[in-house]
């Protein structure tokens, strides 16, 4: 649920754009209730919308729009570090990357291309704002101001053209990263400028927009969690693609909960590609810990590492990670080390305030965070879940 204000249909035309604000769709009954077409003039359908034309190079404004519900192509938005996930609109097997009906993955292509030259190429990125579903009806949330790119992103990593498949068919889409801007309120007066073409030289342009456009600078709109704690409902997935994707993998190692840590391990190099050597311990000698490893910092010409140590457990959804089980691996965790705990399940209320209150260097991996790591990285739904852990099962030596 939005904290801002909400705007009534009827003002929409005339409506500044502030973060977390809901712009109420209408009750026509019929298309002409979307709230974001009646907000700015980029049509009534579609994830990605502009004014302009992609052929030409003249797109002078740009919204985004996410229901947040497409299993195949989650959109994320990181509130820490103001970094956007998005992806392109072919979606489907059949079409060239650039050549969808919207011509969405062109203008993607193109804006990240000038991102990374002059300050004379980056006045030709269109500002692009970012919307998500939100009720009643055709109603609207505003997320933020959006730049190509971000700062922790090389120009290898910001657009990225990856490979699905459906049905056998393989095809590629964008995966695009954007950096969500420090401005909370967008005036409908530099709206207009932008729809005019003068994003930058209107007196109106925010200062965030304009130094990214000077200097490539980002200044994110950061907006880290006060609680530290997440319950029972945050840890487990609501949807039923991710509870598929957990139940796959618990029945997978039912009776045999060890083989599940080289898995684990597996898991958490997903979410932090930065891992190093990593080797999963014997089970009469683990000692607490079921693998240990190193995590890589540094440049490549200089690197250090910090070991770690990682526990595992493949629990059911009615079985938390109780105190008893960190407290095995608090234990273990030498000075200058870090632990990480990853489970198919949650962790107990109790266990997780204990863990953030007493400081301990551990970090908490839930069901929820494997199926959005599996998600991130192309595993979907519980049969491409399954053909991951065919792949690594065969390749891992006897």
């Amino acid at each position: 649920m939005s904290a801002g204000p909400i705007v009534p249909f009827e003002s929409l035309g005339s409506a500044d754009l502030i973060v977390d604000g809901v712009y109420a769709g209408g009750t026509f009954g019929s298309t002409a209730d979307d709230a974001l077409a009646r907000l700015l003039p980029v049509g009534n359908q579609g994830g990605f919308r502009y004014s302009g034309s992609p052929a030409s190079g003249t797109v002078r404004l740009v919204a985004l729009y996410t229901s947040g519900t497409e299993v195949d192509w989650p959109d994320v938005l990181d509130t820490h570090t103001g970094v956007f996930t998005y992806f392109g609109d072919n979606r489907q097997p059949g079409l060239e990357i650039h050549q969808t009906r919207r011509r969405g993955n062109v203008v993607l292509r193109d804006v990240f291309a000038w991102s990374h030259g002059t300050a004379v190429d980056r006045r030709k990125v269109p500002p692009f704002l970012l919307f998500h579903k939100a009720l009643p009806g055709r109603s609207v949330a505003f997320n933020g101001l959006l730049v190509p790119g971000a700062e922790s992103l090389t120009s290898d990593d910001d657009l990225v053209a990856i490979w699905r498949s459906t049905g056998g068919q393989r095809f590629q889409n964008y995966r695009a990263r954007f950096t969500v801007l420090d401005v909370g309120h967008i005036s409908r007066a530099w709206i207009s400028d932008v729809l005019a073409g003068k994003a930058y030289e209107s007196e109106h342009c925010p200062t965030a927009w304009r130094a990214w456009v000077n200097g490539r600078v980002y200044l994110p709109l950061e907006a880290p969690a006060t609680t530290t704690v997440r319950p029972k409902a945050r840890q487990l997935p609501e949807d039923p693609a991710g509870r598929a994707i957990l139940a796959e993998i618990r029945d997978r190692f039912r009776d045999r909960e060890h083989d599940f840590e080289p898995v684990a391990v597996d898991l958490w190099r997903l979410m932090a590609p930065a891992t190093g050597r990593c080797d999963v311990t014997r089970p009469s000698r683990d000692g607490g810990r079921d693998a240990v490893g190193e995590y890589v910092l540094g440049p490549p010409s200089d690197p250090i590492t910090i070991d770690f140590a990682l526990e595992a457990k493949c629990y059911s959804p009615e079985t938390s990670v109780g105190v008893r089980d960190v407290a095995r691996l608090i234990s273990r965790i030498r000075h200058r080390e870090f632990g990480v705990f990853v489970t198919t399940s949650y962790f107990a209320a109790q266990a997780y305030s204990e863990v953030r209150a007493d400081g301990h260097p551990i970090a908490l991996i839930c069901g929820q965070d494997i199926v959005d790591a599996l998600k991130a990285h192309g595993y979907t739904d519980a049969a491409s879940v399954r053909q991951w852990l065919d792949a690594r099962a065969t390749s891992v030596k006897p």
